[in-house]
């Protein structure tokens, strides 16, 4: 009979898989084994295997080179990093040992990007894109570090008053971006996103505000989905409402040399996963290219904003069961030692769904449950994986500890979880382990935070002199 987990997961997909074997019974990810992880480290436990970010970001260069190749493209491909996804250090060093590019969202982004260039990190020639709707602090961070020299920093318009808020700042000519605000999937609670510029308005802002000015130039056009990049008719109708556009602004604009596509790549988040990212980055590139030739314009350079893309699939949180409650005939509660509240807050906002194993224990027989948090909240639960309507898990023993992972969760929890604040019910925030490898390609781990303390939080809420 198959009756152990692994007989499960045989007959569900197919396994193993690039980042997923075992060993015996236990999970590596990536080549990585966790249970030592564990025994090293203690749970609950997130980490970021680092090589995952260089990975990805060589994979998309490889797909554009191909396509651009294919298709005689003329343009050149940028890579930008989208910094909100995660904004911590080792991850920026990561990324930008790859001759990426930096796109920025609020004013303490230019923060990061100053420090990074005193480490030498970024450079003059970095692109620096700045999007987000901008205000006195990010006015003024931008114009000075546009007046310090970085001429290849663009600030993306937003709405009609920042090109007059830039100019006042900014002591010299320098380049801008207009961003389209696209029209928004039939399903969506409103029509057009609230970013950026409508479409029918942008030549007409151009030639009311920019042609004539000289002290503004402008080198690109920015062109975002908020449902991402997907194989389907709303994506590639919008892509080609954003080309009429460039291909109609490109005629009165000779400047006019760039195309940012932004983010929206998806992150595998199920052992089902299918996404032909080649096939979608050469469509992309084709349909670029044929509506250009079409309108007889010369074809943009091509930016790329990849945030969950660079970073999602190197993060991952590892916790134990401490607990299994029978509440019914029908439903059994693993207690975990964490919250998801905290700690994948996706999953409970958004209702995101990750990547889900156990860690050990997969030749045990398996049971169906469900995945309850720490904390008195009745949304600190997890009930579902992304491609069935339920979580199966080794079956709980007392005497035999059973740790679970969640996998591809390196985009946005930290920052969106208050990493080193306050957390929800005062569930601290846990251990972070960096994982590498090093020149000879032996993993090394390093711890890069410990596991929150009560002192913190006291001081946060103002307790230090009780």
């Amino acid at each position: 009979m198959n009756i152990k987990y692994i007989d499960l997961i045989d007959q569900t997909y197919y396994f193993p898989q690039e980042e997923f074997t075992l060993d015996e019974d236990n999970l590596l990810f990536h080549g990585i084994p966790l249970m030592p992880l564990v025994e090293k480290y203690g749970s609950p436990l997130k980490f970021t295997y680092l090589p995952k970010i260089s990975r990805n970001i060589h994979r998309a260069k490889e797909w554009f080179a191909k396509a651009i190749e294919r298709h005689n493209y003329k343009g050149k491909y940028i890579y930008c990093y989208c910094t909100k996804s995660s904004h911590f250090e080792y991850v920026l060093r990561e990324a930008l040992k790859n001759d990426i590019h930096i796109e920025t969202s609020s004013a303490f982004d230019i923060n990061i990007v100053n420090q990074l260039k005193k480490e030498g990190m970024i450079r003059d020639n970095t692109y620096v894109i700045c999007n987000g709707f901008k205000r006195d602090l990010y006015i003024q961070n931008i114009a000075d570090l546009i007046n310090q020299g970085h001429q290849n920093c663009i600030p993306v318009i937003d709405n009609y008053e920042e090109i007059d808020l830039l100019s006042e700042a900014i002591e010299k000519p320098f380049n801008i971006g207009i961003r389209i605000a696209s029209e928004e999937e039939p399903k969506f609670e409103f029509y057009t996103s609230r970013l950026g510029i409508g479409y029918r308005n942008i030549v007409p802002f151009y030639e009311n505000q920019i042609r004539d000015n000289e002290k503004v130039e402008l080198k690109m056009l920015h062109f975002f989905i908020n449902t991402g990049i997907r194989d389907n008719a709303y994506y590639w109708n919008e892509l080609l409402k954003c080309m009429k556009v460039y291909t109609r602004l490109k005629k009165i604009c000779p400047s006019l040399d760039s195309l940012n596509i932004g983010g929206g790549f998806p992150t595998k988040n199920s052992l089902a996963f299918e996404y032909d990212y080649e096939y979608m980055v050469d469509e992309i590139v084709n349909q670029i290219n044929t509506a250009c030739k079409e309108a007889d314009v010369p074809v943009p350079n091509i930016f790329t904003e990849f945030g969950s893309f660079t970073v999602g699939e190197s993060g991952g949180a590892i916790y134990e069961v401490l607990y299994q409650k029978q509440q019914n005939d029908r439903e059994k509660w693993n207690m975990i030692d964490s919250s998801f509240i905290t700690t994948l807050p996706d999953s409970w906002a958004i209702n995101k769904r990750f990547i889900m194993l156990p860690i050990n224990r997969w030749n045990d027989q398996y049971e169906r449950v469900l995945l309850g948090g720490l904390t008195c909240d009745s949304d600190d639960y997890y009930n579902s994986i992304q491609d069935m309507n339920a979580i199966y898990l080794p079956k709980y023993r007392r005497d035999q500890p059973l740790y679970i992972g969640f996998f591809n969760t390196g985009a946005y929890q930290e920052s969106i979880g208050g990493f080193g604040g306050l957390q929800h019910c005062l569930i601290p925030t846990p251990k972070h382990v960096l994982i590498d490898r090093d020149e000879n390609g032996e993993l090394t781990t390093k711890l890069f935070s410990e596991q929150q303390e009560a002192s913190e939080m006291l001081k946060i809420l103002g307790y230090e002199d009780i």
